[in-house]
């Protein structure tokens, strides 16, 4: 072979070009003459030692990837990342202390445990996590999934006692018992959630979060945005309401709210308003100023001081019947054992909030990562996530990942290591231990605006789908599909039914791949759709038929259906064609060599007189029956042999993009090739990759029939065989035997 390479010159404008001339190359050539394969003379057993064999070097890349912060805090940078990040933790966690007291709220727990939870997880994210700008805790939709399993386990009905100040039959709600078993409820789903991801993260399965595509994840979250907004209208408008889990819980929640409309409490709606009108303005500000301002506008703290300072000194709870906090008690509470026995009825509800926290999490800690210019370790994001779940729940915590809002926060104030995240713990813990009985004034239609405004980014992820209508029509329905299953089904359902179409749109790729017939461009030696480029032309005599799918079961039948309705050549009409032609051959055959008869009767005795037709040689004229009937018909069949039937002598089979083959997509490619080849035309298959190749070898696909032969490294390779068995009488020959 001989290539050869031709500058450019000094002339900018001409292309490089490159000649290469070498033998045209088979599968068969390629095994025996060109590619040996490297022999492996380890066995197994030597490479399992090799696998489990503990050196110093494997120790420490072990130790580094299980505890990660030894990778960055002994060389920390004090004086160029100490203030950044101090800043940085100090504006998180003005943040943060809202949302904790909030998203408690969602999860069905007193405000407090959402202090517990933004402590806790974070320390240990912070020496086990790979992201340097995430902020964990708290967050909305993962808050919502445990408060509807909490309702669900610890449903209000449980609670009601009779009353013990009356001498009817009336009964009372035990308002402290409920909430104690709500928080275990919420405790031990956290400890399996905690489970379930440190396992995962020690299987390497950090895989699964590509099953949650991008389209899904937004509809999700969106659909959890709408389940937020709707569990937080009875705060805002201070009315009582039965909370609702399970499906169609949004429209029953919603009913509610509107059966007490009437009841609403002026004071707690106005206040309400006015906060989300607050924050609102404050957060457009912050985000059309952000350049210019050396740290986000703190609208959360401000609204929770002021408003907090506002219900004491006006005694709204007192004097209007605002429902505020109440007891927020001070300190940390001793560890505890979770109660078991709640485990086994919220094993689904686990997974389902690991994987989803795992997806938030890996999602906004690849964009920072990808931002900032380091990487992140899926499998290692989830030990941290397990970890911190499982040993926080101990501290009755409940689940948590990371925060798109106090994540932006934290990066954009000048974070640049996990020590933002400890100092923002640092000061949740200082609120715990010190000054948690200040926030018992705070009303809570004040959390309930502080949830509904940070759900605004949720909530623009309706713009995706003009942009979906626009660029993806799958992608837009797993958008929708998710959505609506999510609102309608609840978030545990809804997500499992967003997975199984989310697998089935795979599935539908691959039955309906786009197929073409290929062209060659002139002088380039590049094949394209014909349908597509003007320029693609076909050769004469050889369809080069492209599917963008590998074979397996569940297409091979559709791919052998789209190579006959593209190529236009069916096996089946050719061999009915060709049947058909060969009678009509032996009937005109018949006709002219019929001889001409005469009959006379004598008396009772009919004699018939054949006449016979001229003959080249007349020792074979005798009666007519020594005809050989034999050497007629092999003549025939020569005859029907020598006309085509289709202008189509070769089919190529374009496999660039087939990945893999299983066994019965190899018997249709077998069945192909002898289908085409008893009607006289040839299959080869071209670009075929190496590792779908041993997936032929280990099914058997090889035989005395079927040999590598038919296999060619390019396009270019088959068609160039294709031309000169076609104009070779003994490559023809060769090709039918």
């Amino acid at each position: 072979m001989e290539a050869e390479e031709a500058g450019a010159g000094e002339d900018a404008g001409s292309q490089r070009m490159c000649r290469i001339e070498r033998p045209l190359y088979d599968e068969a050539f390629l095994r025996t003459q060109l590619l040996h394969r490297r022999e492996n003379t380890t066995t197994f057993r030597q490479r399992l030692a090799e696998k489990f064999r503990c050196t110093s070097s494997k120790a420490k890349a072990v130790a580094l990837t299980f505890l990660p912060f030894l990778t960055w805090l002994p060389s920390y940078p004090v004086k160029q990342y100490l203030f950044s990040d101090v800043v940085s933790g100090l504006s998180t966690a003005v943040v943060q202390l809202p949302q904790g007291l909030a998203y408690a709220m969602l999860a069905a727990v007193p405000p407090v445990y959402g202090l517990y939870s933004s402590f806790y997880p974070v320390v240990l994210y912070a020496f086990f996590g790979t992201s340097r700008h995430v902020s964990v805790g708290t967050f909305a939709v993962i808050s919502l999934m445990i408060g509807g399993v909490a309702v669900r386990e610890a449903p209000d009905t449980m609670f009601f006692v009779p009353s013990t100040n009356s001498s009817n039959n009336s009964s009372e709600f035990d308002l402290v018992a409920c909430e104690n078993r709500r928080v275990q409820v919420a405790v031990v789903l956290t400890t399996l959630v905690g489970i379930i991801q440190f396992v995962f993260g020690l299987l390497r399965f950090g895989f699964v979060a590509i099953y949650l595509t991008e389209p899904l994840v937004r509809g999700f979250t969106t659909a959890a945005a709408v389940h937020v907004v709707v569990s937080q209208l009875k705060y805002l408008l201070g009315v009582k309401t039965k909370r609702f889990s399970g499906p169609l819980s949004v429209i029953f929640s919603v009913g509610a709210v509107f059966q007490e409309i009437t009841a609403t409490n002026i004071p707690s709606l106005l206040l309400g308003l006015v906060c989300i009108v607050f924050l609102y303005v404050v957060k457009v500000l912050n985000e059309r100023y952000k350049k210019k301002l050396p740290v986000p506008i703190p609208g959360e703290i401000i609204v929770v001081i002021v408003s907090t300072g506002v219900s004491y000194g006006m005694s709204l709870n007192k004097h209007y019947q605002v429902d505020v906090v109440n007891t927020i008690p001070t300190g940390l509470r001793p560890p505890a054992i979770p109660d078991f026995s709640l485990l086994p009825s919220m094993i689904p509800d686990a997974f389902a909030v690991a994987i989803v926290g795992f997806s938030m999490d890996i999602s906004l800690a690849k964009i920072f990562a990808l931002k900032h210019g380091y990487s992140v370790d899926g499998n290692q994001e989830l030990i941290a996530l397990g970890l911190s779940n499982f040993f926080g729940s101990f501290f009755q915590t409940f689940a948590v990942t990371s925060s798109m809002s106090r994540s932006l926060v934290q990066e954009s104030t000048g974070g640049k290591t996990q020590i933002s995240g400890l100092v923002a713990s640092i000061i949740v813990l200082l609120v715990i231990v010190a000054i948690g009985f200040v926030f018992e004034p705070l009303p809570q239609t004040v959390l309930a605006a502080i949830i509904m405004v940070n759900l605004l980014g949720m909530f623009r992820q309706f713009r995706d789908i003009p942009t979906l209508w626009r660029t993806s029509k799958i992608e837009l329905v797993i958008w929708l599909a998710t959505f609506v299953a999510s609102v309608l089904l609840g978030l545990d359902y809804g997500l499992l039914a967003a997975i199984a179409l989310a697998l089935l749109t795979v599935i539908y790729r691959t039955q309906s791949p786009k197929t073409s017939i290929l062209g060659h461009v002139p002088n380039t030696g590049l094949y394209y759709d014909v349908d597509e480029y003007e320029e693609a032309s076909e050769y004469e005599g050889i369809k080069i038929f492209s599917s963008n799918s590998s074979i397996y079961f569940a297409n091979s039948d559709l791919y052998m259906n789209t190579l006959m309705e593209k190529t236009g050549v069916n096996p089946e009409k050719l061999k009915a064609a060709q049947k058909a032609r060969k009678k009509q051959k032996e009937k005109t055959k018949k006709k002219e060599s019929s001889p001409l008869t005469v009959a006379a009767t004598y008396k009772d005795e009919a004699v018939i007189h054949e006449v016979l037709p001229q003959s080249d040689e007349a020792g074979e004229g005798l009666n007519g029956q020594l005809e050989d009937k034999h050497n007629s018909e092999t003549t025939s069949e020569v005859a029907v042999f020598l006309e085509p039937l289709s202008d189509v002598h070769s089919i190529i089979l374009d496999w660039t993009t087939t990945s893999f083959i299983d066994s019965v997509g190899a018997k249709a490619i077998k069945q192909i090739i002898r289908e085409y080849a008893a009607v006289d035309v040839r299959v080869v298959i071209a670009s075929c990759n190496r590792s779908t190749l041993a997936d032929l070898d280990r099914l058997q696909f090889f035989s005395e029939n079927l040999t590598p032969h038919l296999f060619f490294p390019t396009i270019h390779d088959a068609v160039l065989h294709c031309q000169h068995a076609n104009s070779s009488p003994a490559g023809a020959a060769n090709e039918h035997t």
